[in-house]
């Protein structure tokens, strides 16, 4: 029987992994964006601010953010609901999971985004403010369409690895594929069948998303000249 008859409990654990991967994306854009309009911004508070966010974060192991950010995060949380008179706080690990994973990843993201912006050619931009559109216009008419091809490149490789990094999350008890693998190699003691079948669902994974992703950022390139050195 194919994996000891736990390919269903591995596909069930891979449909999480793939739901914690998605909302980390979407969450980590959010962070990623508004990294990059504070390190882009007129405020030294602010900049500095990123700056920080984005030094600390990609200097540390996902895996020791992961344990800090869940265990302190949910230690600091009881604290002020116990100064405040409420009950305990149980912080449900798919939520803290996709924050965690998203956290970290909006500091990769915000070096993305800010390189992106950065070289949409800023004459443009004042072009559009001559003619009195507003900063938000601008954003979203003239920067925004040309920041995507960009980002694309970077955003496709933290894609990847954060895809990976969603392996983190059975760590703190989220039953995702990772997690019933190890529970299913322990009760059959195979390790080796199945943590071979995760990689290759992960190799799975990588691969579909690196030719989607190549499809579309060739899609952003069209009419666009390749320079040759």
């Amino acid at each position: 029987m194919l994996l000891y008859g736990y390919l269903p409990a591995i596909l069930e654990g891979l449909s999480l992994t793939l739901r914690v991967s998605a909302v980390s994306l979407a969450i980590a854009c959010v962070f990623g964006i508004a990294g990059a309009a504070a390190k882009l911004s007129q405020s030294r508070a602010l900049r500095w601010t990123a700056e920080i966010y984005t030094t600390l974060i990609r200097g540390m192991p996902e895996l020791v953010l992961m344990l800090l950010i869940f265990y302190g995060g949910q230690i600091g949380i009881n604290k002020l609901a116990e100064s405040q008179g409420w009950d305990y706080i149980d912080i449900p690990p798919f939520l803290a999971g996709v924050l965690t994973i998203g956290f970290i990843f909006g500091a990769y993201l915000t070096e993305t985004f800010r390189g992106a912006i950065l070289a949409v050619p800023k004459g443009q931009s004042e072009a559009a403010l001559s003619f009195a559109m507003s900063p938000l216009k601008v954003m979203w008419r003239i920067v925004l369409p040309q920041m995507v091809r960009h980002a694309i490149p970077g955003f496709s490789n933290n894609w990847l690895i954060m895809i990976k990094a969603s392996a983190l999350v059975s760590i703190i008890g989220l039953d995702d594929m990772v997690h019933r693998a190890g529970l299913a190699s322990a009760t059959t003691r195979a390790p080796f069948t199945f943590y071979l079948a995760i990689a290759l669902i992960y190799l799975t994974l990588t691969t579909v998303s690196i030719i989607l992703l190549s499809r579309l950022e060739a899609r952003y390139s069209l009419g666009l000249k390749k320079v040759q050195f």
